[in-house]
């Protein structure tokens, strides 16, 4: 297939979380034959806070870890999509894209585009700022692809399109898997971003403070630390990061013996089912993790084994020093979790349910399959 993908931006994940998981899809499917193109507005906010925040190039380090990843900049006022699709099977339109063009793309594919058209949605905003999402124009668009059944019901409930599908996030294990560990350089790290307020009590109970009780060794990166955050992690004794790009994570996971996941309120509170990216990168790179409560209402692990689970903060420091204080259980959730990941939630699944997808599209077998090997064992 010749697939056109439109991305906030595939080049940064400086506060874009996205970009892990799109990326992982761009290599799985040119792995398989397939030829992506992605495109992505000119002077975004997320490159633009890269390139203005980092001290070295970050763009060629990214090249060492994603070999020929490439983009295509535009800007509403001069992308000619009869260009850009003149010749695409498939174009995806991610929902970190502006109105504007959404519906741009959505009336060429009413005027004669051949293509099938998805929009692809992998955020809160459906629930938390639903009058800017119903403002999307998918008329013309074939189908919805979301990262949880919530956000897919959603759709359908609303209107907002005619079909749609769960897709959720899973983890590029060309990236993100256990490193060797030669020396810990400490006990828990965490890769996060404040963002926003959302989780801000979260994060004191079942990180700052479990931390600071129990005087663990400790290293936190992210974006976004208002002066508030920095000062509450100094006063617990834990190291401050900054940025840190996404794909250094796994090498950092291996310097440390534990990690937690701490989902922000939406997500807890009204998207049960959706783990974020995260989680699912974290268990690939073989760390234990410990998650504050979410309900994983679509079966996608087993906590408990996967993960283990702190209801309070004082459950976070039980957990905690069970980890710490046990290796053979550290490394068997560590196992557990890596494992799940492997036959279950990686981009190469993804790309397997996306093929069906397309299947069910219309778009012939020829072009979604290389050859029927191939099918049998993408099916497998």
């Amino acid at each position: 297939m010749h697939i056109v993908l439109f991305y906030h931006s595939i080049l940064s994940d400086w506060n874009h979380g996205n970009a892990h998981f799109l990326r992982g899809i761009v290599r799985e499917l040119e792995e398989r034959g397939h030829r992506v193109q992605v495109y992505e507005p000119e002077k975004g906010w997320s490159l633009q806070n890269l390139v203005e925040g980092s001290s070295k190039d970050k763009l060629d380090e990214l090249q060492e870890y994603y070999p020929g990843i490439s983009t295509s900049f535009y800007t509403l006022e001069s992308i000619d999509l009869d260009a850009v699709l003149r010749d695409a099977d498939l174009v995806l339109v991610h929902e970190w894209n502006e109105h504007e063009l959404v519906k741009r793309i959505g009336e060429h594919r009413a005027n004669g585009g051949k293509y099938k058209l998805l929009f692809h949605d992998t955020h809160h905003r459906a629930v938390t700022e639903r009058e800017s999402m119903a403002k999307y124009d998918l008329t013309h668009y074939d189908g919805v692809l979301a990262f949880g059944q919530k956000i897919r019901d959603l759709y359908l409930q609303e209107g907002w399109a005619q079909k749609a599908w769960t897709w959720h996030e899973a983890a590029d294990i060309s990236v993100f898997y256990p490193h060797e560990k030669k020396e810990y350089e400490g006990d828990l790290v965490w890769i996060g971003n404040w963002g926003d307020e959302e989780r801000t009590a979260e994060l004191h109970e079942f990180l700052i403070n479990p931390v600071k009780e129990l005087g663990l060794k400790a290293k936190i990166y992210g974006v976004r630390y208002p002066e508030h955050a920095r000062k509450a992690l100094a006063e617990a004794g834990i190291e401050y990061g900054g940025w840190l790009p996404n794909y250094k994570a796994p090498e950092e996971f291996a310097k440390y013996k534990v990690t937690v996941h701490v989902p922000r309120r939406p997500y807890v509170e009204a998207l049960p089912g959706i783990p974020t990216i995260r989680p699912f990168e974290a268990m690939a790179c073989g760390i234990p993790l410990i998650s504050s409560p979410w309900n994983d209402a679509e079966n996608l692990f087993t906590p408990g084994e996967d993960f283990l689970v702190a209801r309070s903060g004082d459950e976070m420091k039980q957990q905690l020093q069970s980890i710490l204080n046990n290796p053979a259980k550290a490394k068997g959730v560590a196992a557990h979790g890596l494992e799940t990941i492997r036959s279950r939630h990686t981009c190469a699944h993804r790309v397997n349910e996306l093929e069906k997808v397309c299947g069910e599209l219309g778009i012939a077998e020829s072009k979604i399959y290389l050859t029927p090997k191939e099918k049998i064992l993408h099916e497998e």
